[in-house]
């Protein structure tokens, strides 16, 4: 039996396997899953690589190290591959929703979000095409 045909016997029920995703019109690579292919994907992005400009939440203020983005998901992105490992679900998928997950963020981060709900709420043309803004949707 093909290794990775065998990893997908062994996982949780509640996993996610690469037969449910929603399929690819080029061919299927040997090395690969799909969802390794959309990790590579999303680290060759230029969204991606915008993310070490952006400034990620300051942990402690007498703390002068600065965090980014980019440093941000890619601590998710590993823990999401260990939880996932743990809990016997796809751990590649995990990854790459770990390291897309700020992908999109508002300038400000949750704060921006907030003020553009806030336009958005208060035209209701613009509500009518897009009814909030979440940068994990849009």
């Amino acid at each position: 039996m093909h290794k990775r045909a065998e990893k997908e016997l062994c996982r949780s029920q509640y996993a996610t396997v690469k037969t449910k995703g929603r399929g690819r019109e080029i061919d299927e690579d040997e090395f690969r899953t799909e969802f390794q292919r959309d990790v590579h994907r999303i680290l060759y992005s230029q969204s991606f690589r915008r993310l070490r400009h952006k400034t990620q939440v300051f942990y402690f203020p007498q703390n002068d190290h600065v965090s980014t983005r980019l440093d941000h998901v890619l601590f998710v992105a590993s823990a999401a591959r260990t939880v996932a490992r743990c809990l016997g679900l796809n751990e590649d998928l995990a990854e790459a929703i770990g390291l897309g997950h700020d992908i999109g963020h508002a300038p400000f981060g949750h704060q921006g979000e907030k003020f553009l709900n806030k336009i958005i709420a208060d035209h209701p043309e613009v509500k009518a095409i897009v009814p909030s803004f979440n940068h994990e949707v849009y």
